[in-house]
């Protein structure tokens, strides 16, 4: 249970409340969140009052949890001199009452009147084919003509007016109280075309219907609120900024592989020719597996081709970096990668008959088995072309921790404060 002191804090979180509804013009559930706070504490303190009363049966709290409430009621309609009940949710839309009653107001007007007008204008015509004085009624008939066209347009207009009202107040029930819909969605809907709705809704937008409405970028998507809007605004500068970075990212990319290129170039031009025939002839078998991989859809022998590319292009970058060991991998050269391409295109032979019998099977799972004993191979071959480095690194260690324990630098000698 809270304390007394405790009362302070929600003064607090009712004021963050009122400021956080204030700064964002969204005060729709201000009111109710208002006052779960202050009930919620009121209830925390009745179990206090109703706990303390089973030990003590004067009623010394009685009054006091009274006053609370009392003082509850009251704070949760008033705040720091804001009337909590009068604070009400944005209006989203406009009302419609008015307009409805006006395009309906015109719509009679017009048909009641241009009925009226078109009527003379019938018994005119009648009068003239009766008793034959078109002259004498040419000006009366102009007239009522004239009228009737301006109450029929007036008709037309209010009916127009009264379609667009209902079509508005369906868009809002689909709607169905979301802050956002797509307009084939709502099109979906109502059983209209995409475009009409559209049209439909940019017109309401321009008019002030949809009070805070708003379309995306790409005609869309409509957002009723500003704060729906300017979540969407936020998260397309977000995925703005996410592109120029991802877009940064691939220039430096490109830039560094241009100058590893380059380097490699440069470097490839200054090689003994020998070994230059060497890496290029590699790079042309890691070429052909990367075909093989490509052409063959299983993910279980891709895996192994893919581990087999892998390691060929390490070993001849290896080769690259230090010419020597070009020696070492001779036999890679004149067998193993020769054979490792001709089993990969027989399997891929293998593998595109319509039909895999028991001897396609079994030679393929072979095939499958000797790609993993290559892999195995490469795999050595790859760690013994850094076994000189290795040798170096280990006399290099051994060196330097001869030197620190002739120094007395060792931890042992650290513990001891140098002390033999």
């Amino acid at each position: 249970m809270r304390s007394y002191w405790d009362w302070e804090t929600f003064g607090e979180d009712i004021r963050r409340t009122v400021q956080r509804a204030v700064d964002s013009q969204d005060f729709r559930r201000l009111n109710q969140t208002i006052n779960d706070t202050i009930n919620n504490a009121a209830g925390e303190f009745r179990d206090g009052v109703r706990h303390a009363g089973e030990r003590n049966r004067n009623g010394g709290y009685s009054s006091g949890q009274d006053k609370y409430t009392q003082a509850s009621k009251g704070a949760a309609q008033t705040f720091r001199g804001v009337d909590v009940s009068k604070l009400r949710a944005p209006d989203l839309y406009a009302k419609m009452s008015g307009k409805k009653a006006g395009a309906m107001a015109l719509a009679i007007l017009g048909y009641g009147f241009g009925s009226l007008f078109l009527f003379g204008v019938v018994l005119g015509a009648v009068t003239v084919l009766v008793l034959g004085n078109a002259a004498e009624m040419a000006v009366g008939m102009t007239t009522l003509g004239i009228m009737t066209c301006i109450f029929g347009g007036m008709a037309a207009s209010g009916t127009r007016k009264l379609g667009r009202i209902k079509r508005f107040e369906r868009y809002v029930k689909e709607l169905k109280g979301k802050e956002y819909c797509n307009i084939d969605e709502i099109a979906l809907r109502v059983r209209r075309k995409e475009k009409q709705v559209y049209k439909d809704i940019r017109w309401m937008i321009e008019k002030g219907w949809f009070r805070q409405g708003h379309l995306d970028d790409q005609d869309a998507c409509l957002m009723i609120s500003d704060a729906a809007y300017e979540e969407y605004r936020d998260l397309m500068e977000q995925r703005e900024v996410q592109k120029r970075m991802q877009e940064e990212d691939a220039l430096r990319s490109q830039a560094d592989a241009r100058k590893k290129e380059q380097y490699s170039k440069e470097k490839q031009a200054n090689m003994d020719p020998q070994i230059q025939a060497i890496i290029q002839a590699g790079n042309e078998y890691i070429r052909k597996i990367r075909e093989c991989n490509d052409a063959i859809p299983g993910e279980a022998v891709s895996e192994k081709m893919y581990r087999m590319e892998l390691l060929t292009k390490r070993i001849f970058e290896r080769v690259e970096q230090d010419p020597d060991s070009v020696e070492d991998i001779r036999k890679l050269m004149e067998y193993y990668l020769p054979t490792a391409v001709k089993l990969l295109e027989a399997y891929e032979k293998l593998d595109a008959q319509p039909v895999q019998g028991e001897n396609i099977l079994s030679s393929k799972k072979e095939i499958e088995d000797t790609l993993d004993t290559l892999n195995i191979a490469f795999e050595k071959l790859l760690d013994d072309l850094f076994q000189e480095t290795a040798w170096d690194v280990s006399s290099d260690i051994s060196v330097l921790k001869t030197m620190l324990a002739q120094e007395g630098l060792t931890g042992k000698d650290f513990e001891t404060g140098g002390k033999r």
